[in-house]
């Protein structure tokens, strides 16, 4: 793959993205069923509805512009998947497990915004402005999950966990 043009990063870009969260769908029931606080096992189920929706606004932006969303694995996912995989595989006190599973569900959603910032931007730049719009609705979703994690962790689990010092 050359790349000779923005476009050409843009498309390479939403495969790596489409990658990432087909790989969150797979990851996300294990999440859930991992957690032990409802709060947070219920955070990971509501996430997995809004993944597939980030999953479909993929689809269609590559429907808008005529190319396949598949070719590409995004290997950071693939690696932040693996560390919470790690964490889910560890022996000890629910609540510290669960702050676990939240620094790793974290670090995705910082990647996940990270990367949605640049393809939304690009797509300001090469006019593609249903997509940005898109692409923007998701930003937003993901900004959303990690202020969520953020509140579980530091109204409930982190407390819970630090009960045990």
């Amino acid at each position: 793959m050359k790349l000779d043009s923005l476009e050409t990063l843009y498309v390479e870009e939403l495969r790596d993205l489409y990658s990432a969260e087909k790989q969150l769908l797979e990851a996300l029931p294990k999440m859930a069923r991992q957690a032990s606080a409802p709060e947070l096992k219920q955070a990971f189920e509501d996430h997995l509805g809004q993944t597939e929706e980030h999953v479909e606004r993929l689809e269609e932006i590559f429907k808008q512009l005529d190319k396949k969303p598949t070719g590409k694995t995004c290997k950071a996912m693939k690696g932040l998947i693996e560390e919470g995989s790690d964490i889910m595989k560890e022996e000890g006190e629910e609540s510290v497990l669960d702050a676990g599973l939240i620094a790793a569900a974290q670090k995705v959603e910082h990647y996940e915004i990270a990367s949605y910032g640049t393809v939304r931007a690009f797509a300001n730049m090469l006019g593609e402005e249903d997509a940005a719009e898109l692409l923007q609705q998701t930003l937003d979703e993901e900004g959303e999950t990690d202020k969520r994690l953020s509140e579980l962790a530091e109204e409930i689990v982190n407390i819970e966990a630090t009960a045990g010092k």
